[in-house]
């Protein structure tokens, strides 16, 4: 007998974010710029005695979260190379190289990443996501794929195995 495989597929028209955002490295900056986000996420694993690999009510709302944190936001890698990034009073500080920008605390999210992409933005995603189905006591997990679109027909995808 093969080796069996079971994924659960999830994809929303509610699972989005609105978010602003603008590409930075050493030597080259995009404007400052937005997109409609959309997400998806697949979980493999095994198969429970109740006959799913998880519920996906719990899929929903847990990736429903993670997206409404990233809405209507400013995304601000925090761990980029080439960004001087400043929070006082209330707001944030965002410079690159002559260029600075000043957003109120409350309209931007620092994102534990190095660069704003569609890839990290995925890796990031598919981090919270597993975080929260730990937390949820979900457990038989191998593997969880996360996809971000920009704009229709253009998605990154980050998959880990767990």
């Amino acid at each position: 007998m093969g080796t069996q495989s079971f994924r659960v597929h999830v994809t929303k028209d509610y699972l989005k974010f609105s978010a602003a955002h603008f590409m930075a490295y050493k030597g080259f900056r995009e404007t400052l710029h937005g997109h409609n986000y959309r997400v998806s996420v697949d979980v493999e694993g095994e198969l429970g005695a109740q006959g799913y690999v998880l519920d996906f009510g719990v899929v929903k709302r847990i990736a429903r979260r993670v997206c409404d944190r990233l809405d209507a936001k400013t995304l601000i890698p925090a761990q980029s190379d080439c960004l001087q990034i400043r929070e006082e009073a209330g707001q944030v500080s965002v410079r690159y190289e002559a260029d600075e920008f000043r957003f109120p605390v409350q309209d931007v999210v620092l994102v534990p990443i190095a660069h704003s992409s569609a890839e990290e933005l995925a890796r990031y995603v598919a981090g919270e996501i597993q975080h929260e189905l730990a937390v949820e006591g979900v457990q038989r997990i191998r593997a969880i794929e996360i996809g971000v679109e920009e704009t229709s027909g253009q998605a990154a995808y980050f998959r880990e195995s767990l």
